[in-house]
């Protein structure tokens, strides 16, 4: 039997300001399968450091330069990617300027917690919701 190991991945929950002055975070629309709405991010490349790679993966999905937080979660559920096994190590950043969809991203908005009511791609739903009791936490 070949052995197989599950493939690393990050995701990036940007908070950035919108024009009308609200807090949010960007979320892409995808271009590839599977489709649906989600945070950015990607494949680690050989070589790169998990912060490297989220950098990469902003600026290649949403033309922003992003600053990272912090290293938010890991999330390793083997059917959170319905193509293969992935394990997502998701950072927290933040970012100014106007998104633009880029990469693989098909199209691109900046939502608040209230407007994320629609189902999203991978695991996705639950990282925010995740992300959303913490930060009600560290308030």
């Amino acid at each position: 039997m070949k052995k197989r190991n599950p493939i690393p991945t990050v995701d990036i929950i940007i908070e950035i300001k919108r024009d009308d002055g609200k807090e949010g975070i960007i979320l892409i629309e995808r271009k590839n399968p599977p489709y649906g709405w989600a945070l950015p991010g990607g494949f680690v490349d050989y070589g790169e450091s998990l912060e490297q790679a989220a950098v990469r993966e902003a600026k290649e999905e949403t033309s922003l330069n992003i600053e990272l937080i912090e290293q938010f979660h890991t999330y390793s559920e083997p059917g959170r990617d319905p193509r293969f096994h992935t394990i997502s190590t998701v950072f927290i950043a933040r970012a100014s300027g106007k998104p633009v969809a880029k990469d693989d991203a098909k199209n691109i908005g900046i939502f608040t917690e209230e407007e994320i009511n629609f189902p999203l791609a991978f695991d996705h739903s639950r990282i925010l919701k995740d992300y959303f009791e913490y930060k009600k936490r560290k308030k």
